[in-house]
């Protein structure tokens, strides 16, 4: 199989499943707190990985270790509690919007930290992606009056995050396996959520209703093994055989299975707010987009 339909395949499969993550969380924040979600998150991902993956520990050198930390919590560590968090108070569609911006601030981060020169036109398109993204918050806010959309800065926050994790994976973790990175990541963050988790009522608070709670570590179990264990594999490969901009540009198609699943679940998408969206796709494909 060549690397360009590789790519492409990889690019579409974890656009499906990193597009159903949104709505999973939020199902599972029915019966549980932000701090439990993105805890168990971790937890049973690392479980799964270290289930399938355990052996490429051997095959990851010892220098490629503080990356791989580096890496576990940028990438996936922090992200997860953010976007547990943010979707408190922001409606899934709207959180899988704003992680659009995942490519334009890949481009920022790169020229900035890693030495990656943009183009004007990409500079223009950061810029205008930006401008959508204010306009979709300040439409949102409006829309939706009882939710607090500062809330957005958490979902911003990861966006950047993980436009770090991007460039790491590919000027520092090229030579690692993907396997070994994703297994590599969650060894260094499986303890510390734990520790986070034993710090919740978790395993202490009464459960009121069963059922909810029930079918909430059922949906962070699927959210788990796919949107985070599987996609994790799927996207270090992504990395590793294209550009990392192309690998970030997974959140265009991300988007649209997201707002498909808000939409299918009642939530409320102004015709403004649509219009910020496609301001900043406009601004993804202008920073993205070949000089001939």
């Amino acid at each position: 199989m060549s690397n360009n339909y590789q790519k492409w395949t990889f690019l579409i499969i974890l656009s499906l499943i990193w597009g159903s993550s949104f709505i999973l969380i939020k199902k599972g924040l029915v019966g549980l707190t932000p701090i439990e979600l993105g805890a168990l998150r971790v937890i049973f991902s690392g479980l799964f990985l270290f289930a399938f993956g355990y052996r490429t520990i051997k095959t990851i050198e010892r220098d490629k270790w503080k990356w791989l930390i580096i890496s576990g919590f940028l990438g996936t560590f922090f992200p997860a509690f953010l976007f547990a968090v943010a979707e408190t108070e922001v409606d899934s569609a709207v959180a899988s919007i704003l992680n659009s911006l995942v490519p334009l601030n890949t481009i920022l981060i790169g020229a900035a930290i890693f030495k990656i020169i943009s183009t004007k036109r990409q500079l223009v398109g950061v810029i205008i992606g930006f401008l959508g993204t204010a306009l979709l918050i300040a439409n949102g806010a409006k829309l939706n009056p009882h939710q607090n959309y500062l809330y957005a800065g958490f979902v911003i926050l990861a966006t950047i995050m993980y436009a770090f994790n991007v460039n790491i994976i590919k000027k520092h973790l090229q030579e690692v396996k993907p396997m070994a990175i994703a297994v590599g990541n969650f060894a260094a963050i499986i303890v510390p959520a734990i520790l986070i988790l034993l710090f919740t009522d978790f395993f202490t608070k009464t459960i009121y209703n069963k059922e909810t709670f029930s079918l909430s570590i059922f949906y962070v179990v699927i959210l788990s093994l796919f949107g985070t264990a599987l996609a994790k594999v799927l996207f270090n490969k992504l990395v590793q055989i294209a550009t990392p901009v192309f690998a970030s540009s997974v959140t265009y198609l991300m988007t649209l299975v997201a707002v498909l699943w808000g939409f299918m679940d009642g939530e409320k998408i102004s015709f403004m707010q649509f219009v910020g969206a496609i301001i900043i796709l406009l601004g993804v494909y202008l920073a993205n987009k070949k000089t001939k």
